[in-house]
């Protein structure tokens, strides 16, 4: 308030000048004509005080406005400003209702846009399941290093391409979770046997013992996300094992012998787009996949820790006990 107290003294202090400048005009000219200057000081003392009424009245009154005017956050309907008193208000009215109807008229465009560019990639990504399925079969009648290889790499698209699909469904304002009791064990198992090629050809072991647990989730999603952890794990371990354990009360851990994260990078690696320092050195990161985890399991009610160090691998934690949970 002090300071708009200011703002509002500077704002009228001409008024105020012109008042000191009139007297002064009064007291020279009665001064010329050898008048008392009393008879000017008495009139202006108390046209002063009317000022300073006058001034105070006014003050409060802008002070409502100005308290109205920056509670207003967001401008939902013509009613929620200060009534109009000057020709001043309703031009600033007519200002404001003008912005607001082309902001939302923005709003709508910009909403248009983003729902077409959905509806293209959405299109396209279910289009190109269609190649991929028809490579897939060609490759399923050889076996060689070369179909090995390249099937490998095929499964690699498909993730990119369930990876574009995950992020698009997250976007819109609903998603088709089914959360229900689920076996654990089948569902590493579906997710470890996608790659089970590269775990061949890169000659690295796989340590993981069934527990028999039953877990509250949504089943196509969460294996969305291992399928995304054991991807990374194969990634940046060049030779090893990978480790998949149910740790108690009912944390899933999936560690790796690989070339580990940068302490500094540890903070930022579920932000989007951030690849850090792995991401440098190979240029496939696109730094989404463990966004889009995070992401997943904070909609299913799990969470997910990652420690690392460099050299030695990475062990990545889902949480997987709800708080709170909806069984169908």
């Amino acid at each position: 308030m002090k300071e708009y107290l200011r703002l509002y003294l500077k704002e009228h202090l001409p008024s105020l000048g012109l008042f000191a400048l009139c007297v002064i005009v009064f007291a020279a000219a009665f001064k010329l004509y050898d008048l008392p200057l009393a008879a000017v000081g008495y009139p202006a003392l108390i046209c002063l005080i009317f000022w300073i009424v006058f001034a105070a009245v006014r003050f409060l009154r802008a002070a409502q406005k100005h308290r109205i005017l920056t509670s207003l956050t967001e401008l939902l309907t013509p009613d929620m400003l200060p009534e109009v008193q000057t020709t001043d208000d309703a031009d600033y009215r007519r200002i404001i209702e003008l912005l607001r109807d082309a902001a939302r008229q923005q709003e709508s465009s910009s909403s248009n846009r983003y729902e077409d560019m959905i509806e293209y990639y959405t299109l396209w990504a279910h289009q190109i399941k269609t190649p991929i399925a028809a490579m897939r079969l060609t490759l399923q009648n050889e076996d060689s290093q070369l179909s090995r290889r390249l099937m490998s790499d095929l499964g690699r698209v498909e993730r990119y391409v369930e990876m574009v699909l995950a992020y698009l469904r997250l976007g819109g304002e609903s998603t088709d979770y089914l959360i229900r009791e689920y076996d654990l064990d089948s569902m590493i198992k579906a997710s470890v046997r996608k790659f089970s090629g590269e775990f061949i050809d890169r000659k690295l072991s796989l340590d993981f013992r069934p527990s028999g647990a039953k877990v509250i989730t949504d089943e196509k999603w969460l294996c969305f996300v291992l399928e995304q952890l054991i991807s990374n794990a194969l990634k940046y371990t060049p030779a090893g094992k990978i480790t998949i354990r149910l740790e108690e009360p009912c944390t899933l851990c999936i560690e790796d012998t690989g070339i580990g994260i940068a302490p500094e990078d540890l903070p930022r690696i579920f932000d989007q787009g951030f690849t850090g320092r792995n991401g440098r050195t190979d240029k496939k990161a696109s730094g989404l996949g463990l966004y889009l985890c995070r992401r997943i399991c904070r909609s299913l009610g799990h969470s997910i820790t990652v420690t690392s160090e460099p050299g030695k691998g990475t062990a990545v934690r889902l949480d997987l006990s709800r708080k709170k949970i909806t069984v169908e």
